[in-house]
C-alpha cells in the first residue's frame, strides 16, 4: 500500500467520521482504483470500518448526540443479517447499481436542503420516533445491505433517519457510528467464517484511519452545524454513489 493510497484513506476517515459514519464505501473506492483484489477488498473495508466506528461512535456517545432509545431497534436485527450477509457470496452488480442511484437522489435532496433551508426548519425539532416493528425491519434490511456490500449500513440509516425527521443531523450521526461499529463487527464475523482473511496491510492502515476518525468525529459531534453536516453527508453519499455505479 503506497503513500498515496493511505492519504487518500486518511482523508476518507476524517470525511465519513464527520458525520457519524466510518468510511467503507470510501475505502472500497480507493482499494479498487489502487488494483486491490475483491478478496481482499471487503475484509479490509470492514476492518478499517471498525477502528473508525468505534472511534466515531464514543466521539459522539460522549457529546451526548446517540439517542439509545431510538437506536436500540436498529441493533437487535442488524448485526444478525450483517453476519449473513458477509458469509454469503453473491453477484450484486444490479443491486449495486439500484442502491447507488438511491444514494445518488438523497445527496442530490440533502445537498438541496442544506443550501436552502430556511432558519425556522433548521432550528425544528425532530418529529417522535417510529414503531418499534418499523425500526426492527428497517434494522433488519440495513444490515443484510451491510453484510452484503462490505459496509456497515450508515450510509443507509443517516438519510433515512433525517429525511423522515427522527432524529436531528447530528443525532443521525450518533446513531449511526453506533450502528456501523455493530455491524461492522458481525460483518466482518460473517467473512472470516466463509474462509476470509485479514491481510497484514490492515494493520498499518486502521492506525492512519483510526487518527483520521478523531479528527472528523470531534469536528462533527462538537463544532459544525446542521447544514454544514447536512451538506457534507451529501458529498459523502455522492462519492459513496458514484462508487457503486462505477467500480
Amino acid at each position: 500500500m503506497n503513500l498515496l493510497v493511505v492519504l487518500a484513506l486518511a482523508v476518507v476517515a476524517i470525511l465519513y467520521a464527520s458525520v457519524g459514519h466510518a468510511g467503507a464505501s470510501g475505502y472500497i473506492a480507493v482499494l479498487s482504483l489502487s488494483g486491490h483484489p475483491p478478496e481482499v477488498i471487503r475484509p479490509v473495508a470492514l476492518s478499517l470500518n471498525v477502528a473508525v466506528a468505534g472511534i466515531t461512535a464514543a466521539t459522539f456517545a460522549t457529546a451526548g448526540s446517540v439517542r439509545w432509545r431510538l437506536l436500540w431497534p436498529f441493533l437487535l436485527l442488524g448485526p444478525p443479517l450483517a453476519l449473513l450477509g458477509g458469509a454469503l457470496s453473491v453477484p450484486a452488480g444490479w443491486f449495486h447499481a439500484l442502491i447507488g442511484v438511491v444514494l445518488l437522489s438523497s445527496a442530490a435532496r440533502l445537498g438541496w436542503g442544506a443550501l436552502g433551508r430556511t432558519s425556522k426548519e433548521a432550528s425544528a425539532g425532530p418529529s417522535g420516533p417510529p414503531g418499534v416493528a418499523l425500526r426492527l425491519l428497517c434494522g433488519a434490511v440495513l444490515g443484510l445491505l451491510a453484510g452484503l456490500t462490505g459496509t456497515g449500513g450508515g450510509i443507509y440509516l443517516t438519510p433515512l433517519l433525517i429525511f423522515f425527521g427522527w432524529a436531528t443531523p447530528r443525532e443521525a450521526a450518533g446513531i449511526s457510528a453506533v450502528f456501523i461499529l455493530v455491524n461492522s463487527l458481525a460483518g466482518l464475523a460473517g467473512v472470516l467464517y466463509a474462509g476470509g482473511e485479514i491481510p497484514p496491510m490492515v494493520f498499518p492502515a486502521a492506525l492512519v484511519v483510526a487518527v483520521g476518525g478523531a479528527i472528523g468525529s470531534t469536528l462533527g459531534s462538537r463544532w459544525l452545524a446542521g447544514n454544514t453536516l447536512r451538506g457534507l453527508l451529501a458529498v459523502v453519499l455522492l462519492v459513496a454513489g458514484l462508487k457503486l455505479l462505477l467500480f
